[in-house]
C-alpha cells in the first residue's frame, strides 16, 4: 500500500501549455466581465425581464454550489464520523470548495442588475425571502471555509517569514502571531467544521426553493414542492464524486501518484447516497404522477430523460461494480457522470425548465455570458494550481518509505 507523508507543496512548474490555454480564456472572460461591470448587464446578456436568470445563475451560481459539495461532505466523513484515514483528502477537497464558493459569490455579484450593491443583504435583513436566506448563509459558509483553510497558510508561513529591508523587525512579531493563530484554531475549529456542514444543509436546499416560488412558469417534471430536498441530496451525492474527480484530475496535472485505494473506498460510499436520490427522485414523478409528460417528446421531457438516465442510474450501476472502483478511468467516468447528472439538472431547474407566460423568443446565452462563465472556471483551476504549488494542501507520497514483511524477522525489512 502507497504511504503519503504530510500534506506539502508541489514542486512543479507552474506554467504548461495546458496552463496558457487557461490564462487565455480566463482573460476573454474578463474582458467581457469588464464590458458587463462597465456598460450594464444587458450588453454582454441575452437577460430580459421575461428570462432575468440565465446561465450565470445556473451554472456559475446553482451548479457551482452543489459541485462545491465536496468540501462539507469529506468534512463530515473525516471529522464527524471520524473517518480518519480520509485526511489526505480533505485539504484538497477544502481548497475546491473555497475557491468553488469565492466564484459562487463573484457569480451572483455580476449576475445583479447593480452589482455594487451586494453588500445590501447584509443590512437590509428579509426573512421572507429564500434569496436572502442563500445569500446570507452563502456568505457565512464562504467565511467559515476561509477559516478551515487559515492552518494550511500558518503551517506554510511558521518559521518562515523573512521580510527583508525595514521590515525586518516585523519577522518575530508575525511568526509569534501565526504560531498563536494557529493554536487557538486548532482548538476551536471542531465548531466552525459543524457550522459549516450545518449552513451548508441551509443554503443548498434553499437553492431549490427559489424554483418553487417561479410555480407554473416551470415545468410539472421539475416543479414539486420537495425540490429543495431533492436539491440536498444531489449535492450530497455529487460531493464524494466531485473529490474524486478532482484528486484524478489534480494527480494527473502535477504528475503524482493517484490514492486509489482511499478513492476506492470514497466511491463504496455513493451508490447508497446515489440511490436514496433516484428513490425520491422517481417516488415524486410517481406521487405526482408527472411521469405522463415523458410521452410528449420536446425538449422537457429529453434532458429529462438524459439528466436522470445518464447522470444518475448509469453511473450507480457503475459504482456498484467492483472493477469499476479499482480502476481509474472508469471511477473517474463514473464520477465524471455523476457531476454532469448535477449539473444538467440545475441546468434544467433554471434554464430548461423556466418559461415565462408571456416572452418574445426562447431564451440562449450569449458569447459574452459563455465566455465569463468559461472564464471563471478558468480561474478557479489557475487558483488552484497556484495555491496547491505554493501551499500544504496535497499529501505526496514518501519515496523512504519501506513496508515491513509481516514475516520480517527483528525488524528485517522485507
Amino acid at each position: 500500500m502507497e504511504h503519503f507523508t504530510k500534506p506539502s507543496p508541489v514542486n512543479k512548474k507552474f506554467f504548461t501549455p495546458g496552463v496558457l490555454v487557461l490564462v487565455l480564456l480566463a482573460l476573454n472572460g474578463l474582458i467581457f466581465l469588464a464590458g458587463r461591470l462597465i456598460f450594464g448587464i444587458g450588453a454582454v446578456t441575452n437577460l430580459n425581464n421575461q428570462y432575468p436568470w440565465g446561465i450565470w445563475i445556473g451554472i456559475d451560481v446553482a451548479a457551482g454550489v452543489a459541485l462545491a459539495a465536496g468540501g462539507f461532505t469529506t468534512a463530515a466523513l473525516s471529522h464527524v464520523i471520524h473517518k480518519e484515514q480520509f485526511h489526505d483528502i480533505l485539504r484538497p477537497a477544502l481548497l475546491t470548495a473555497m475557491l468553488g464558493y469565492t466564484f459562487v459569490a463573484l457569480g451572483v455579484s455580476i449576475d445583479i442588475g447593480r452589482w455594487y450593491y451586494i453588500w445590501h443583504p447584509l443590512i437590509m435583513w428579509n426573512g421572507n425571502s429564500a434569496l436572502f436566506e442563500v445569500g446570507i448563509c452563502v456568505m457565512m459558509y464562504l467565511t467559515v471555509l476561509y477559516i478551515e483553510f487559515l492552518p494550511v497558510v500558518t503551517e506554510r508561513f511558521i518559521g518562515h517569514v523573512k521580510l527583508k529591508s525595514i521590515f525586518s523587525f516585523l519577522n518575530k512579531p508575525l511568526d509569534s502571531l501565526l504560531r498563536i493563530l494557529d493554536k487557538g484554531l486548532s482548538k476551536v475549529m471542531f465548531i466552525f467544521i459543524i457550522l459549516g456542514v450545518v449552513l451548508s444543509t441551509l443554503h443548498q436546499s434553499s437553492l431549490g426553493t427559489l424554483m418553487i416560488i417561479a410555480g407554473p412558469k416551470m415545468h410539472p417534471l421539475w416543479q414539486t414542492p420537495v425540490l429543495p430536498l431533492l436539491f440536498l441530496l444531489s449535492a450530497i451525492s455529487v460531493g464524494f464524486p466531485m473529490v474524486i474527480f478532482e484528486s484524478i484530475i489534480a494527480s494527473r496535472s502535477l504528475g503524482l501518484k493517484t490514492e486509489m485505494n482511499l478513492l476506492s473506498e470514497l466511491g463504496r460510499m455513493v451508490p447508497p447516497i446515489l440511490g436514496i436520490y433516484l428513490a425520491f427522485k422517481i417516488g415524486d414523478m410517481v406521487i405526482r404522477g408527472t411521469f405522463v409528460y415523458l410521452t410528449e417528446f420536446n425538449t422537457a421531457s429529453v434532458m429529462f430523460v438524459i439528466e436522470v438516465l445518464f447522470g444518475v442510474i448509469v453511473p450507480l450501476r457503475m459504482f456498484l461494480s467492483e472493477a469499476v472502483l479499482k480502476s481509474k478511468p472508469l471511477l473517474f467516468i463514473a464520477s465524471a457522470l455523476v457531476i454532469f447528472g448535477v449539473l444538467l439538472n440545475r441546468i434544467n431547474n433554471f434554464v430548461v425548465a423556466y418559461k415565462p407566460p408571456y416572452s418574445y423568443g426562447p431564451y440562449f446565452p450569449s458569447i459574452g455570458e459563455i465566455s465569463v462563465t468559461v472564464g471563471f472556471i478558468s480561474l478557479l483551476v489557475l487558483a488552484y494550481r497556484f495555491i496547491v504549488l505554493n501551499f500544504p494542501v496535497i499529501s505526496l507520497p514518501d519515496k523512504s518509505f519501506v513496508p515491513q514483511s509481516k514475516f520480517a524477522i527483528r525488524g528485517t525489512q522485507k
